[in-house]
């Protein structure tokens, strides 16, 4: 039997059971995609992500009657404890500061649950390649949030704006290339400054500190 390479791993976390179950029907359906583990917890989510070592960690925000953002501690953890994991959240909330909030602790992506699967299967796989995943409801709430205080040492150029606009909405290189009518080796070059400037060493931490900053 031949072994799928590309196979990306998923660990969903979310405390309603039926939902994990539809999950799993839905997503391996995908040849590329299998879910290798479960949690209903943030204690089960840390344990399980050590034990199978996934890809992807599919979670949700609200873990337990008790808080409503637990998965956002959740998110920081794992974030520290695997920075390779791609975190993407799928939740119910949809509010400006909880998506900045969440990529602050470390997620790629961040898609609602009434997401539809062909959308939600994109942002797996967006993710699985490094890359950020937003729905389009939610790269709105990370644009809108780029009107935050602050200022960078080294100004964004006008075409860094642009791009940084259209990696807030989880679009690969390729994909910001054809928008702008540039290649994707150019945008990887923008990219790589904007990150520069800012500090920062990933594309989803850009974003988050875009928020920060009054850079459009």
């Amino acid at each position: 039997m031949t072994v799928n390479t590309a196979l990306v791993r998923i660990v969903l976390v979310d405390d309603h059971a039926i939902l994990r179950d539809g999950l799993k029907s839905i997503l391996e359906r995908e040849t590329d995609l299998s879910v290798v583990g479960e949690a209903s917890s943030r204690a089960e989510g840390l344990a399980v992500v050590e034990q199978v070592k996934p890809d992807i960690v599919l979670m949700d925000l609200k873990l337990s009657a008790s808080t409503d953002y637990e998965g956002l501690a959740l998110c920081a953890q794992l974030s520290g404890a695997h920075p390779g994991l791609g975190l993407l959240v799928l939740t119910t909330f949809l509010d400006d500061r909880l998506v900045v909030e969440a990529v602050h602790a470390g997620a790629r992506g961040y898609v609602v649950k009434d997401v539809d699967t062909t959308e939600l299967v994109r942002a797996i796989r967006a993710v699985s390649r490094g890359e950020s995943a937003f729905d389009s409801r939610s790269a709105s709430a990370v644009i809108r949030s780029l009107n935050g205080q602050g200022s960078t040492s080294e100004r964004l150029t006008d075409r860094e704006l642009e791009v940084l606009r259209l990696l807030a909405t989880g679009l690969s290189n390729s994909g910001i290339g054809t928008r702008l009518f540039i290649s994707a080796t150019t945008v990887k070059f923008h990219v790589s400054n904007i990150m520069r400037k800012m500090g920062v060493s990933r594309r989803a931490e850009a974003v988050y500190a875009a928020s920060k900053q009054g850079l459009i």
